[in-house]
């Protein structure tokens, strides 16, 4: 599952198979500051984002997830 940092959040994200199909989902987690560094504070738990959407291959969803996970950043930060 590849990670990135986007300012003090680490972001999870991954292309998923479905289950007895070809088809790919987006799935994300985002995880903020902690004080242990043995402990990641999930602030979006692992869930599929995207739900409408369906990709012809992993990396097409990992991009799908990527993007949304960006999004869902920048929603939280202009609150």
């Amino acid at each position: 599952m590849p990670t990135e940092q986007v300012g003090d959040y680490e972001v999870e994200y991954a292309g998923v198979r479905l289950i007895g199909g070809e088809e790919w989902v987006a799935q994300v987690a985002i995880f903020g500051h902690s004080t242990n560094p043995m402990h990641r504070n999930p602030v979006f738990p692992v869930q599929r984002v995207l739900p409408d959407q369906t990709f012809e291959d992993e990396k097409a969803a990992e991009e799908g997830a990527r993007q949304a996970a960006h999004e869902l950043l920048e929603k939280q930060t202009h609150h």
